[in-house]
């Protein structure tokens, strides 16, 4: 009998309308005569919704509270999913993430899971039940509701499949699959079949919204196979990511065009060129617990050299004032200089590995469109590039055409 775990996002349970759908979804595989565990988010909106309101009674809430008021939401969702299962005539129990026992860490609002009591949904769905489970959140050793912060209803329906060994984790979403890029932006994208643990962590970290990166990585670490499926949409075999295989090497060799608008450049200029540099201008910078992406360091001349990096949009000018208050000064350095009008573009394929001429193919495309980049980085997998914000939506496009994306 195989067990999957099933997971069902906001606006998949937006309304009692849509969890009725989800209700008949799930009974049609429990008649196929499969063991199911199904987990849910909050319906659409309302996270934001108690958010708003903790705000409005302390502006900035206890940690330990908001996770208290916010885990309600998938509460509320679990009951009435449980119910309208009932309605259809299927066993079914729900439970919270602290019945369940999802064992997580103490810090609140982005806990990390570190255990799950697995007993007491096996006994149900032994006894035919299908079990319900709130996503987001879990409980600690002093028995705290905790959440695990963004993406927590997907990574807590990955943990709990890794927990049951079950034989498939489905995320059930608002798009049918993984597609080549985003089709908004390039209409003749398509829907992949497969794509692998590898690209779908580089898709997912430069800018792929389907799956949260936390829940990806969870997956790879347990060899938990996921399926991503539309919940709008009659049973389709949406998109499986899975582990390579010799077979995957045969197929095209770039799987996705990834981007990300997100991306802003601070260049230092005039920075003395020597050991031990980079940290100085770095160190500030991670210590206010600011990511950095792309780095850059050019040729040193007449002893100076320029030092370019690429943070969040939304870090850049707390990283300027870092950088103009704690390292100009301090180092020599000429100028600060950041731009927010750029973005980065990615093409991301395992095939990489065992072809070349990849990037020049790339930059080819690019160079003959005009359009300029700024920085490069690459990995195994995957190359990026920085490019103007203006030029971003034509660079996607040209590029799932140049490497025949488009074509099945």
């Amino acid at each position: 009998m195989a067990l999957i775990v099933q997971k069902y996002g906001g606006t998949s349970v937006a309304n009692p309308e849509r969890i009725g759908n989800v209700a008949r979804r799930v009974a049609r595989h429990k008649a196929l005569g499969q063991q199911v565990v199904v987990v849910v988010s909050a319906m659409s909106g309302e996270t934001n919704r108690l958010i708003g309101l903790a705000k409005e009674v302390m502006p900035n809430p206890s940690p330990r509270e908001l996770d208290v008021l916010v885990s309600t939401g998938e509460q509320v969702t679990i009951a009435l999913l449980a119910m309208a299962l009932q309605e259809l005539g299927v066993k079914a129990k729900s439970y919270t993430g602290s019945q369940v026992r999802i064992l997580t860490d103490n810090a609140h609002t982005k806990a990390r899971i570190l255990k799950i009591d697995e007993e007491r949904m096996r006994a149900d769905l032994d006894q035919g039940y299908v079990v319900v489970v709130a996503g987001f959140q879990g409980v600690d050793e002093a028995g705290n509701i905790t959440t695990l912060g963004r993406g927590g209803s997907d990574t807590t329906g990955v943990a709990l499949a890794a927990a049951l060994k079950a034989d498939e984790c489905q995320i059930y979403t608002d798009v049918d699959g993984v597609y080549t890029t985003d089709p908004r932006v390039v209409p003749e994208a398509r829907r992949l079949k497969s794509v692998t643990f590898e690209e779908m962590l580089e898709m997912a970290s430069l800018g792929s919204k389907v799956l949260q990166i936390r829940s990806v990585e969870f997956a790879g670490k347990y060899k938990v196979k996921l399926r991503v499926l539309s919940s709008f949409e009659e049973e389709g075999e949406g998109t499986l990511i899975t582990f390579e295989d010799d077979k995957q090497m045969e197929q095209p060799i770039i799987s996705g065009i990834a981007f990300n608008r997100d991306e802003a450049k601070i260049t230092v200029l005039g920075v003395p060129d020597r050991p031990g540099i980079a940290y100085q201008i770095l160190g500030p910078v991670a210590d206010a617990n600011i990511d950095v992406d792309i780095i850059i360091q050019n040729v040193g001349a007449d002893g100076t050299t320029d030092f370019t990096f690429t943070v969040h949009k939304n870090d850049l000018s707390r990283a300027l004032d870092i950088l103009r208050d704690k390292v100009q000064g301090h180092i020599g350095a000429r100028e600060i200089i950041g731009d927010d009008k750029t973005a980065k573009v990615s093409v991301v394929g395992v095939g990489m590995r065992s072809h070349v001429g990849i990037a020049s193919q790339m930059f080819r495309t690019l160079v003959e469109e005009g359009i300029n980049i700024q920085m490069i980085s690459t990995s195994e997998i995957k190359i990026s590039v920085v490019i103007d914000e203006k030029y971003m939506e034509l660079a996607v496009r040209v590029l799932h055409k140049a490497f025949g994306l488009e074509e099945v």
